[in-house]
């Protein structure tokens, strides 16, 4: 198997430091750039990441606009933010932006460890289900998803959709007229590390709708269920 590569986007070096120490310690290669536009042309590299460590305050482009270009990208690469316990804002965009977990300044490097194994995890278990998973084509009414491709079509015309409005879309498809709470959608889409922040699964959903739905305000195929949550409504029970 190969070695896991992982970009540290981190401009205070002594931090740098001491994650790449650590990062080594579980057998992986570590590249550290200090800026945000490094970190693009780092992502943009041939060679897939298994993890990108993306502090958000960065000289040049920002760490937001960094996860932004992460996620334009077809191949999928876990995303761990860093910021400051005072920038909740940026903390809560980053999610919505397709982020896989947040750790706030000063941290645990225990706990960022912990947190590194459990989206390698993640990713390997994506992986194999990837591989096993049938059908790569999911169909529901007139919404068609094409998993190797990632793309999303409505009626045969492609719809685009950011990483995260694919993958909640793709949820809901797999379970079909089945409602799932605001907290499970975290847990299943987002993942560990986003509790607290439902409202997230709320401005997707709606995102998702404005692309999906002929008329958003009256929604019919992302239908909310009262006091309980959302749901995928198949075609014929629209």
């Amino acid at each position: 198997m190969p070695k896991r590569r992982v970009l540290l986007v981190e401009d205070e070096q002594d931090i740098a430091d001491l994650v790449s120490l650590h990062l080594q310690d579980l057998d992986v290669e570590v590249t550290h750039v200090a800026n945000g536009n490094d970190a693009i042309n780092a992502v943009d590299d041939s060679t897939p990441w298994s993890l990108v460590i993306l502090d958000l305050r960065l000289p040049g482009v920002d760490g937001l606009e960094v996860c932004r270009h992460i996620r334009k990208n077809s191949e999928y690469t876990p995303v761990l933010i860093l910021t400051s316990k005072s920038s909740e804002l940026d903390r809560v965009l980053g999610l919505e932006l397709g982020a896989d977990d947040y750790m706030t300044k000063p941290f645990s490097i225990l706990e960022l460890m912990a947190r590194v194994k459990a989206l390698f995890r993640r990713a390997s278990a994506m992986q194999v289900s990837v591989k096993t998973e049938l059908p790569r084509l999911i169909e529901s009414g007139d919404i068609s998803i094409h998993l190797d491709e990632r793309e999303v079509y409505i009626n045969g015309q492609n719809v685009e959709l950011t990483a995260k409005e694919f993958d909640l879309l793709l949820y809901l498809a797999r379970h079909p007229n089945r409602v799932f709470s605001r907290g499970q959608l975290l847990d299943q889409v987002w993942g560990y590390g986003h509790h607290g922040y439902e409202h997230t699964v709320n401005s997707h959903i709606n995102r998702l709708r404005s692309k999906i739905e002929s008329n958003p305000a009256l929604p019919q195929r992302v239908v909310t269920v009262r006091g309980v949550g959302y749901k995928l409504s198949p075609e014929d029970a629209r």
